[in-house]
């Protein structure tokens, strides 16, 4: 995984768009989310995107090829609720080893198909580790401000489960996201060193806050800085920011990761901000010329898109970082850093 940061010193490199906004384009039923292995199951299932790793993997792999010609170097694999924790919702935490290890394949089939067409441009796989519905640091009761859902070893176990399932599907990069309690990220990173360290593995490890309001804070109350501070003893690959925001708010949180982190830095936003409806308005050269801003200060390494993009943005922002030079960044040996 050298060969990556020679990538990242050359050029910017491309991440895919949402998930979620690509599979709304399915339709899929509440019989199309349970496919025939889970025709008779006891609980609804429709809305467990992770899910259809199993029951629709044709359009996962169908996704993922989008992107790859729109022109990413990188997709996530469909696990940002991959967790036990968050499938708990489901009554489904038996089936997240195998969920985990099915969406690394059909992500990294597709990566490989693509990169034996075009060896000059290699495609990568990221396992999504996403934030889950418990925070480790906050009171889901007002009443109670002491109380937590979840302990830091209950989250621990689960997203070594997650970890341990994308490394077996083939995933080679872990992408730790979407993170508004910075409690539930460390619990997610240690448990990605310990499957490191007892497998003698030396993974990448993508890591991305979310900065969810105009006080520029995380959920769990922190800046951009304080975010950064708190995972820096944990040797990774990047930092950045992800969801939430679009594109124009995170530039002044990228500024503040610029300056601060000699890793390469990423960001994939949303695109725009939520009409009254939910959805998302802003056009793909919308988005890519407020990205061009990004490029244009030298602020990032890795770019894509989030909640509303689609391979038409996706496509729009890759062609855009083409004219541009990656953010200078001080190279760390993968080696150096176990």
């Amino acid at each position: 995984m050298e060969h990556l940061y020679d990538l990242l010193n050359e050029r910017i490199l491309i991440l895919d768009g949402a998930m979620g906004t690509m599979l709304q384009r399915y339709k899929f039923t509440e019989e199309d989310f349970r496919g025939a292995r889970f025709r008779d199951w006891e609980y609804p299932l429709q809305g467990n995107n992770d899910l259809l790793s199993l029951t629709q993997p044709e359009a996962i792999e169908e996704v993922h090829r989008k992107y790859f010609e729109a022109g990413a170097d990188i997709v996530e694999t469909n696990t940002l609720s991959g967790t036990s924790v968050a499938m708990a919702d489901y009554h489904l935490e038996d089936f997240v080893y195998e969920l985990n290890v099915a969406s690394a394949k059909i992500a990294k089939k597709v990566a490989d198909e693509f990169t034996a067409r075009e060896p000059h441009k290699p495609r990568f796989v990221a396992g999504s580790m996403g934030p889950t519905n418990k925070t480790a640091s906050m009171s889901p009761d007002v009443n109670d401000p002491g109380f937590r859902a979840i302990s830091f070893d209950e989250l621990r176990l689960s997203y070594r489960e997650q970890a341990e399932g994308l490394i077996d599907g083939g995933v080679d990069i872990l992408l730790v996201e979407t993170i508004f309690d910075t409690l539930n990220a460390k619990a997610a990173l240690f448990a990605i060193e310990e499957v490191k360290d007892e497998r003698n593995l030396n993974i990448p490890v993508m890591v991305s806050g979310t900065i969810t309001d105009a006080s520029g804070r995380t959920l769990s109350g922190q800046t951009a800085e304080a975010f950064l501070i708190s995972i820096s003893h944990i040797p990774i690959l990047s930092v950045g920011f992800n969801c939430a925001l679009g594109a124009n708010q995170l530039v002044p949180h990228l500024q503040v990761l610029s300056v601060k982190t000699d890793h390469p830095v990423s960001a994939h936003p949303n695109a725009g901000l939520p009409n009254a409806f939910g959805e998302y308005d802003e056009t793909p050269r919308q988005m890519a010329d407020q990205i061009r801003e990004y490029m244009e200060k030298g602020l990032v390494n890795i770019v894509g898109g989030c909640c509303g993009t689609t391979p038409e943005h996706i496509r729009a922002i890759a062609e855009l970082a083409g004219k541009y030079d990656p953010r200078p960044f001080t190279h760390y040996s993968l080696q150096d850093s176990v």
